[in-house]
């Protein structure tokens, strides 16, 4: 006789308010639920640790702006920081987290998000499913790099890079495609061993900070780092252990590795899938951040001043007023 074993399928668990994304606006957002005694307020974050994008994006000692682009953003909330590094903005989010008792469920990527009557059901690419009275997507527009216009050839790949690596390379020949402050950072960083090509576009800089400016153009003072602007890349080849960049004006530069930091894109399809409206490549959404979807919210990036972390903390504060005007009312104990 054979014996089979019944295995339980995934239990679908029932929240109250599903926030997607561990980053500052997701994070923002739990404590102003905790604020309000909001109980089964949960956070899925897809990595193994809360606010991806400054983990593993930014290099260790990085500075983590409070004034992003010479913006200032008065708190509305009860999160606010002053410019600080990545370390110690990693650690201060840490201790928020257990400060106010947040639930975070690590390795939760979302796949889809559907609604059902007045509860929405989400998936989870681990089997994990929820059912929720409400839904605010949080995740920044730097989790999916941009990436070129151009097709990477297959046999480069393990020479392009969207972020910097754990280790970085020594004694190459770099090229830094992009024309923003990560790419300026990276080219500065990569210089200090490695001949570093920073390449823009456009004739010169307007999306980089002045602290950032002034250190590339002191980092260029030496041999290691040098700019090309003004030039656009036709595409790319292979060449032995290295590569082959082909410019619009005509010349073929050869590199060991290329490093792209062309800024992040919002999850559209992601989105649209949940049926969020689009318009003009931008989702439609109320003052509130509520979409055309009744209860399913967008915050942080998505809505906010992109990049600005006061900016993402603010958002969730205007979420959280439309949620309790509208769909919680009086915390759980009155």
């Amino acid at each position: 006789m054979v014996a089979y074993i019944l295995l339980d399928k995934p239990s679908m668990e029932s929240t109250r308010i599903t926030v997607i994304g561990a980053g500052p606006a997701g994070i923002a957002l739990g404590v102003e639920a905790s604020r309000q005694r909001i109980s089964e307020t949960i956070i899925l974050e897809k990595a193994g640790h809360l606010c991806d994008t400054i983990a593993t994006l930014y290099r260790k000692g990085k500075r983590v702006d409070a004034v992003y682009r010479k913006l200032t953003v008065k708190a509305r909330g009860p999160l606010s920081f002053e410019t600080t590094d990545r370390e110690s903005f990693l650690a201060w989010m840490d201790e928020v987290v257990v400060e106010y008792g947040l639930d975070i469920r690590y390795r939760h990527e979302v796949m889809d998000i559907q609604k059902t009557g007045k509860r929405f059901q989400i998936s989870c690419g681990n089997g994990n499913s929820f059912e929720t009275d409400i839904v605010v997507v949080a995740i920044g527009i730097f989790g999916r790099p941009t990436k070129p216009s151009y097709p990477i050839p297959r046999e480069v790949k393990d020479r392009i890079f969207f972020s910097l690596p754990a280790a970085s390379p020594a004694d190459q020949e770099i090229l830094v495609v992009g024309g923003g402050d990560s790419a300026a950072e990276a080219a500065c960083f990569l210089s200090r061993q490695n001949r570093v090509t920073l390449t823009y576009r456009r004739s010169e800089f307007f999306r980089i900070n002045e602290p950032n400016l002034c250190t590339l153009n002191q980092c260029c003072t030496f041999e290691n780092l040098r700019t090309r602007l003004g030039v656009d890349i036709a595409g790319i080849t292979a060449h032995g252990e290295g590569l082959i960049v082909k410019y619009t004006d005509g010349e073929a530069l050869g590199y060991d590795a290329v490093f792209y930091f062309l800024g992040g894109s919002t999850p559209r399809s992601f989105l649209e899938r949940a049926g969020v409206s689009y318009s003009d490549n931008t989702p439609v959404v109320d003052a509130s951040g509520e979409s055309n979807i009744p209860a399913l919210f967008l915050a942080g990036d998505l809505v906010a001043e992109k990049g600005s972390i006061m900016a993402a903390f603010n958002s969730a504060t205007v979420v959280m007023e439309k949620i309790l005007g509208v769909y919680v009312g009086k915390p759980d104990d009155e």
